[in-house]
């Protein structure tokens, strides 16, 4: 028998978010927070995700449950549990999402029975726990087929796609057909961009953009000396003396520390502090495409050999995200086409897998990172919306990214990023790291404007408002 996980968050103070808004702002923030307690009062706002650790929606649910508590409603977060055979399953239906064959294999009766069995095992355990009119948010396909037993308890489902692709194919018309039993008992669909929207699901879409916490640790304020030392002390950076100590502030004041060491694969040491880095954090996926990145790194250093800058790849230890099978197989790829280059281009190119046993020191970390960078990248081929591209946008940081999904609702070319057109483009890829690298000033220019359209359009307030009108719909429909 599977049984669900709850993850316990504690109630976060929403005057932590009053620094964010002008006075004005301020009192129509706490109108919707009155709203949204007025309207829970007596029912859960139940998150159902596959995982607690790994990609976006691991990242969001901690605070916005957190937020949605300290406005008074009783919200919480269930994690399902899965086998190794259904969650190759759910990594193809997103493959599949993203227009994407995946691996080849088949999306066929055999693999709905698979799929069924899981969710049957899990759904006892959650209808244990669901009351009629509370309300449930299921994310992604791992957890739509949930929805109509839930729906049948009594309880207003809504399924949320966190993935996508602008231009619908046959791998996406199979996904949805395999999710089609499942979506009949959503109240509402929510996509993160329009395009996203299959037309059989228009009734219901909404559209929700996702948002970073900008006092989550990895997001809160650090002092390059000490962004250094947390990378000195991870390896990732070479250290030097009267460094600082590597501290950060936990979600709950006390000040933590780095300790643990990334997985690193490199030739000699790491990159002096001074060392220009071109960085990409992002999960080992084929779609992330950090192959693509070290290739579009070759080829600019072949070009421009005396240009003074070292590539880091970054992600999770491979075996730390349950949902994610393909991590390993992907990081072998990578290091397989990293052992191709020459020596020149390998002692310049680190390939890092970041501790995840404590989620905040991993976010310390990350945040190090991305503040050191001289540049950002999300070379994706595909992204359902791209939430460290957001990240590295709110740190000031130049940024280059793709123009797929959502990642180009975030970056306006040549006003506050670069955007390569064509992701499979090693050449424009290239030329568009160059670019910032040789123009310090537009770099700079491009990172202030990014952290503005951030404060504008990507944080926590904006996205629980936008969840306190998905309440009121739904106490409208009755």
């Amino acid at each position: 028998m599977l049984k669900p996980v709850e993850i316990h968050i504690q109630a976060e103070p929403l005057t932590h978010l009053k620094s964010e808004l002008d006075p004005n702002g301020w009192r129509d923030f706490q109108a919707h927070a009155d709203r949204a307690r007025a309207l829970m009062a007596g029912r859960t706002f139940w998150n159902i995700s596959s995982t607690s650790k790994g990609g976006g929606v691991a990242e969001m649910l901690p605070r916005m449950v957190a937020y949605a508590r300290g406005a008074g409603v009783d919200a919480r977060w269930l994690v399902l549990t899965g086998t190794p055979a259904f969650f190759h399953i759910t990594k193809r239906l997103l493959h599949a999402l993203h227009g994407s064959s995946g691996d080849g294999s088949s999306l066929g009766a055999v693999e709905r029975a698979t799929y069924d069995e899981v969710i049957q095992d899990n759904v006892e355990e959650f209808l244990a726990l669901v009351k009629p009119r509370d309300v449930v948010l299921l994310h992604d396909p791992q957890t739509g087929g949930l929805g109509p037993a839930l729906a049948a308890a009594g309880a207003s489902v809504v399924w949320r796609c966190h993935v996508g692709c602008d231009t619908p194919n046959a791998e996406v018309a199979r996904a949805w057909e395999f999710l089609r039993p499942d979506l009949s008992a959503a109240r509402f669909i929510i996509f993160s961009r329009a395009a996203y929207v299959p037309p059989q699901y228009a009734d219901r879409a909404l559209i929700i953009q996702p948002s970073i916490d900008i006092f989550a640790v990895k997001n809160q304020p650090m002092a390059p000396e000490v962004a250094r030392a947390i990378l000195a002390t991870t390896g990732l950076l070479r250290g030097g003396p009267d460094m600082p100590a590597p501290v950060f502030t936990r979600a709950d004041g006390v000040t933590g520390r780095v300790s643990r060491c990334a997985d690193i694969i490199r030739l000699g040491t790491g990159p002096a502090p001074d060392t220009p880095l071109i960085v990409q954090v992002s999960r080992w996926d084929p779609l992330k495409d950090a192959a693509g990145v070290l290739s579009g790194f070759a080829l600019l250093l072949r070009h421009s050999p005396h240009l003074r800058a070292e590539l880091v790849l970054a992600g999770p230890a491979v075996t730390s995200v349950a949902d994610d099978p393909d991590a390993a197989t992907t990081l072998e790829d990578v290091l397989a086409l990293w052992r191709r280059q020459s020596h020149f281009v390998r002692q310049r190119i680190h390939l890092a897998c970041l501790p995840m046993a404590d989620h905040e020191e991993n976010a310390a970390i990350v945040n190090a990172l991305q503040r050191h960078a001289a540049v950002v990248t999300q070379k994706s081929l595909q992204e359902g919306f791209g939430l460290t591209i957001t990240e590295a946008m709110w740190k000031a940081r130049p940024v280059v990214a793709s123009a797929v999904g959502g990642l180009q609702d975030q970056v306006v070319h040549m006003k506050n990023g670069l955007l390569v057109r064509n992701p499979e483009d090693r050449t424009e890829f290239a030329g568009a790291v160059r670019a910032l690298l040789e123009a310090p000033e537009l770099a700079a220019l491009l990172g202030r404007r990014a952290h503005e359209h951030v404060r504008a359009h990507f944080t926590a307030t904006r996205h629980l408002t936008d969840f306190v009108r998905l309440v009121e719909r739904l106490e409208e429909q009755g």
